[in-house]
């Protein structure tokens, strides 16, 4: 079992009777997804919200009861990766297409347990990924320029044949931005949540509960 696979099934045990959980996307996220459907066929009964199509596709083929994000106005728990995490439980998600959904259910959940590997830890957000800034279409330069004001760069997130742009879940372009490392986190969450023409962006700020670390098979709490 490597770490992530452990560390999710370390989530899994919290997971209680009757509760609404949300699905998070990704590899260490479809490990919860797995452990999650086979403690269901153990007697567990759940309802399931999930971030993407790719996680609804997953936990229907499993067999999990899967509810629409519109039907729900909170849920129990939300589990899900992260790209980059802080000591202080900021993190960086976005790197996928999902990321407004993904910010919905962190911010419904009464929990928000969040499972990575060591090597997601940073000592600060965008050292190792550019914070990904999703925009309408008709406003990426403008956005950009906003970008630029305030000391960052960005481009265009390319697809992942190289042919053309990467298009979110909700038809938006996305910015993938890199900032001073002199800028804090905090401060960057509420220069980006404040551009006219931003849809969402990858910082997550206040919103994780639980910090989850899989180590070497070990795992620790953040």
């Amino acid at each position: 079992m490597n770490d992530k696979q452990k560390v999710a099934v370390h989530a899994a045990q919290l997971i209680q009777n009757d509760m609404i959980v949300g699905l998070g996307t990704g590899s260490t996220a479809n490990y919860f997804i797995e452990e999650l459907a086979r403690k269901q066929q153990q007697s567990l009964h759940v309802q399931c919200v999930a971030s993407s199509i790719i996680s609804t596709i997953k936990a229907q083929e499993l067999g999990l009861p899967v509810v629409s994000i519109e039907h729900i106005s909170r849920l129990d728990i939300y589990v899900d990766g992260a790209d980059e995490v802080t000591n202080d439980k900021i993190l960086l998600k976005g790197r996928g297409y999902d990321l407004v959904k993904e910010k919905l259910l962190a911010k419904a959940s009464d929990k928000f347990l969040v499972l990575v590997d060591k090597t997601k830890l940073v000592s600060y957000i965008g050292q190792n990924y550019p914070i990904p800034v999703e925009v309408m279409p008709f406003a990426w330069k403008l956005v950009l320029a906003s970008i630029e004001k305030v000391g960052g760069q960005a481009q265009l997130r390319a697809n992942s044949a190289g042919d053309g742009l990467a298009i979110s879940s909700h038809g938006s372009l996305v910015l993938d931005a890199r900032f001073p490392d002199t800028i804090g986190a905090s401060e960057l969450n509420h220069v980006l949540s404040s551009i006219p023409g931003v849809v969402e962006h990858g910082i997550f700020e206040s919103l994780a509960t639980t910090v989850f670390v899989a180590d070497n098979g070990h795992i620790t709490e953040m």
